[in-house]
């Protein structure tokens, strides 16, 4: 092509801006829009990170690093697929990569799990992330709750739900988030994980971390510490579950009389939700005794407990959505692919049509995966480049004239930096780094300068 290769990218969480970097020095000639939902990019580092992990959210620094850089546009608040189709983007673009991750709740389909006081770990943390299109409040009623699930996301879950606010204070929570969890009268937190100490996916560093909250015990049960072949063999060919596992047996070996805090968060292992009770709200979680089969894997035993609790949250999980006018895989929550080439109905490559992330391969693995998947997606579109089908309109304003005619009120990287300013502004009395803009429109009047 004699001009440059015009792509689209579709989705500005890391997936994404890694996927733009690594295209933009791939050693072709080419332009690079990265369109986004919401107003601001960053994904879930934004809005899926904790806000007392500013470790995590650093690796905004280096996202910025490279939209700030000028080569890649960025046009936010376009929501593609209702904004804009597919077939109108391919107007104006020679190739789409997809890479809008997973931000739903996985299924957890036991009786009662969708009685009122049952909820998704995705959409709590969307709340206390400050996400523009969640509610502004939320239902902390429960004195006792239940976490499901045995990852980074469940302990973040817990430790949001336990921490005293005034803790919190020194992050960039939003204020509506402290005053909802000011109103909190949880006592006690009790995580499941249906496997054994060894199976778990906690990091090392974020369990470590779990054990200094201020005036939060954290209670485990040395009944529930069983080791397989399998454990022992994870744990020897495993720095990280040896470093786990480690720090769950210390706990063990504490006197209930160290145990004084006012909170409580409680680890149990090899407990298997089988069913949410209740009539007609929350009243209590089922859970099965499991039993480690030798592999790593376990077996349930028949033996029950209930526990009474007044909220459910399943961390089980982030799952994909569908975008309109691509195939979806209902099962795996994916756009069928290989290798990052998007699967057409008859199981084809889709020409000019690629995915990247989370909801390309599942919501699996870090950021140094991100990395990795996105360079084999772009190293395919690359070797694609001599047979795509060139846009008919080429032209780089074509496309904002199309979205202002629309009346799609997008915006570019010199909002956000607005919006990053004014919240560092906000922050900066309090000695807080920022402090998070939550309403859309808000966030929308502060990046076209109305604020």
């Amino acid at each position: 092509m004699s001009t440059p290769v015009r792509v689209a990218i579709v989705g500005a969480g890391p997936a994404g801006i890694y996927a733009a970097d690594i295209l933009s020095k791939a050693g072709v000639d080419v332009s690079i829009d990265l369109f986004e939902r919401l107003p601001a990019p960053f994904g879930l580092v934004r809005y899926g990170v904790a806000p007392d992990h500013p470790r995590i959210k650093q690796i905004i620094v280096a996202l910025h690093k490279i939209l700030e850089r000028g080569d890649i546009r960025l046009l936010a608040n376009v929501d593609v697929g209702t904004d804009v189709t597919l077939a109108e983007l391919r107007q104006f673009y020679d190739a789409v990569i997809f890479s809008t991750g997973a931000i739903r709740d996985a299924a957890l389909p036991i009786p009662g799990i969708d009685l009122p006081g049952s909820y998704g770990a995705a959409d709590f943390v969307s709340w206390y992330d400050g996400h523009p299109d969640v509610p502004r409040t939320w239902p902390l009623e429960a004195r006792h709750v239940a976490v499901l699930g045995a990852g980074n996301v469940a302990l973040d879950v817990a430790r949001i739900l336990s921490k005293h606010p005034q803790d919190l204070l020194p992050t960039e929570i939003p204020e509506n988030v402290h005053q909802g969890l000011l109103a909190n009268p949880v006592t006690d937190v009790h995580v499941f994980a249906r496997r054994g100490p060894a199976q778990v996916k906690f990091s090392p560093l974020e369990l470590r971390e779990l054990g200094h909250v201020p005036d939060v015990d954290i209670v485990v049960y040395p009944e529930d510490f069983e080791f397989d072949k399998g454990s022992m063999a994870a744990i020897h060919s495993s720095n990280q579950t040896k470093q786990v596992v480690k720090t769950l047996t210390d706990w063990t070996l504490r006197e209930p009389e160290e145990l004084t805090a006012s909170r409580r968060i409680h680890l149990h292992f090899l407990h298997q939700p089988v069913a949410v009770l209740g009539e007609d709200r929350v009243t209590g979680l089922r859970t099965e005794r499991t039993v480690l089969v030798g592999d790593g894997s376990v077996a349930g035993t028949g033996q029950t407990h209930d526990w009474p609790v007044e909220a459910v949250y399943r961390a089980v999980g982030y799952f994909g959505s569908p975008v309109p006018g691509l195939p979806f895989d209902d099962v795996a929550g994916v756009i069928p692919n290989h290798e990052g080439r998007v699967d057409g109905p008859d199981g084809a490559p889709l020409p000019g049509v690629y995915t990247t992330g989370w909801i390309k391969r599942g919501p699996v693995g870090l950021i140094g995966h991100t990395k990795s998947d996105a360079t084999e997606t772009v190293r395919h579109l690359v070797e694609d480049v001599p047979v795509l089908v060139p846009a008919p309109q080429r032209d780089l304003a074509a496309v904002t004239a199309f979205l202002e005619e629309r009346a799609v009120g997008h915006v570019e990287w010199s909002g956000w930096e607005l919006l990053d300013a004014h919240e560092q502004s906000l922050g900066a009395p309090q000695g807080r780094l920022r402090v998070k803009v939550v309403p859309r429109e808000e966030m929308l009047a502060v990046m076209r300068g109305g604020a």
